[in-house]
């Protein structure tokens, strides 16, 4: 079909309002129909023509991921049209700022850059947990609501696990928008989570410096250079940036997917734990690679060809964030290592997993009390060692542990909010002793986590207590 609706027209119980967006893939309508309780959007291909086959694919391709997928991270879809008939989308009218219009404003302050890098890895891990990839994430596609969630929209060019993938069975080409797209897309991979990892660096890279870090190539050798060259540093360009803001970045934005981010999950914790950043050269660099390192890259590229992947949700178990919550406040070796054995055994499953080691304190006043010892500073100190006393026997490297000491007057409840905000799979906790009464059990705090907790809970009690 050639002709496009016009305001006022009815398809299939929607009425056309005004055109809202126009691309060159197809226009998108305000629509109103059956009342769904959110305001909609109608997406119609252009398939007159002149017009591309990929027109074609791609609308399929976002039938199909769409309807599939399901939260707050992205538009809720509606209703679809016969591709013979009249092809369309109506989704919902997700209503609120464009990523887009930040990246306008560059260089945008940091602290404006993590909340954006946050909510962005939050939605991006949500999406690859539904077997979905999103492969041209870009600040177009991404749209904030009024509650702060990102939301990712345009799903044309989307790969999803349970569904064959046609843009991949179509065209043996890179496809996707060239400032963004990852170097294993350039040679025609579409399977890999950490794709999506790339293209968030090069958002926050792009917010951070006003710049984009490998430009907007229109060639295929073009796009093959961010297989062997490095973007300028961070830095460099914007000298007040911190070393691990530019360590996380450029990790983002590493060629190989291998040496990214195990998952966005990750991403997002090292956003919202600057501190637990390791810094290695990557943090520290002030230039880009010299003639030699480029050339040796460069051979090497030649013959890239990423390898072969799981699901992504299969991936991303192997990437996933377990807290181990310690009672500092109390001494019990026994359960202190009853613990560490179990965390031990889950992180030998998986190289990519990391660790967060966390213990609730209670509030201590800024000017803290009577004594040195009684100051919210030192009290921090003091159970932060006792943390790091704790993980040493695992002989963990510096990235793959952080360390966490929470004030609350609730210990249940402030790690309940920590796993969910930190994107924690697996919580592992300290079982109530066995001679509590049942009363006594219920109010525990490692019962009322394993309750309320948004994952997997193990509660560890040491051997011979039952």
């Amino acid at each position: 079909m050639s002709d496009l609706p016009g305001p006022g027209d009815v398809v299939d119980g929607f009425r056309i309002g005004e055109r809202f967006h126009a691309g060159g893939m197809g226009v998108i309508y305000r629509v109103t129909g059956p009342d769904t309780g959110f305001p909609l959007i109608m997406k119609i291909p252009r398939l007159g023509p002149g017009e591309p086959a990929s027109s074609v694919i791609s609308f399929e391709v976002e039938q199909t991921v769409l309807a599939a997928l399901k939260g707050p991270h992205v538009p809720r879809f509606v209703a679809a049209g016969d591709l013979e008939r009249q092809p369309y989308l109506v989704m919902e009218e997700v209503r609120g700022r464009s990523l887009k219009e930040w990246v306008g404003d560059g260089p945008v302050p940091l602290d404006e850059v993590v909340r954006i890098g946050i909510a962005l890895a939050t939605a991006l891990h949500d999406l690859h947990q539904q077997e979905a990839i999103h492969l041209d994430l870009k600040p177009a596609n991404v749209v904030f609501r009024p509650t702060g969630e990102a939301v990712l929209v345009d799903f044309g060019l989307a790969h999803h696990a349970h569904y064959p993938d046609l843009l991949a069975e179509e065209f043996r080409r890179p496809i996707g928008s060239a400032p963004y797209i990852a170097p294993e897309q350039v040679v025609g991979a579409r399977s890999d989570p950490r794709s999506d990892l790339f293209a968030l660096g090069v958002v926050l890279y792009e917010l951070a410096t006003g710049r984009l870090p490998f430009g907007t190539p229109t060639t295929p050798g073009g796009l093959r250079r961010r297989l062997y060259r490095d973007p300028t540093p961070p830095r460099a360009l914007v000298p007040a940036l911190p070393e691990w803001f530019q360590e996380l970045v450029l990790r983002c934005l590493e060629p190989d997917a291998s040496r990214r981010h195990a998952s966005a999950a990750q991403v997002a914790f090292d956003l919202a734990h600057p501190d637990q950043v390791t810094i290695t050269e990557r943090g520290r660099r002030r230039r880009a690679a010299g003639p030699l390192t480029l050339l040796r890259r460069w051979i090497k590229a030649a013959g890239y060809e990423p390898a072969p992947l799981a699901l992504p949700s299969t991936e991303l178990s192997g990437a996933a964030i377990v807290l181990a919550c310690i009672a500092t406040q109390h001494t019990n070796e026994a359960q202190f290592e009853a613990i560490r054995q179990t965390v031990r055994r889950l992180l030998s499953l998986q190289d990519a997993r990391r660790l967060a080691v966390a213990t609730v304190i209670r509030p201590t006043p800024e000017l803290g009390g009577s004594s040195a010892d009684e100051t919210a500073a030192h009290q921090r100190i003091k159970h932060l060692a006792l943390l790091r006393h704790w993980a040493e026997p695992l002989g963990l490297a510096a990235g793959q542990v952080s360390l966490h000491v929470i004030e609350s007057g609730d210990a249940a409840q402030a790690l309940v909010d920590y796993a969910r905000a930190n994107g924690v799979e697996h919580l592992v906790i300290g079982a109530p002793p066995p001679d509590v009464p049942l009363r006594g059990i219920l109010g525990t705090v490692a019962t009322k986590v394993a309750l309320e907790a948004p994952c997997t809970v193990t509660l560890v009690r040491p051997p011979g207590r039952r």
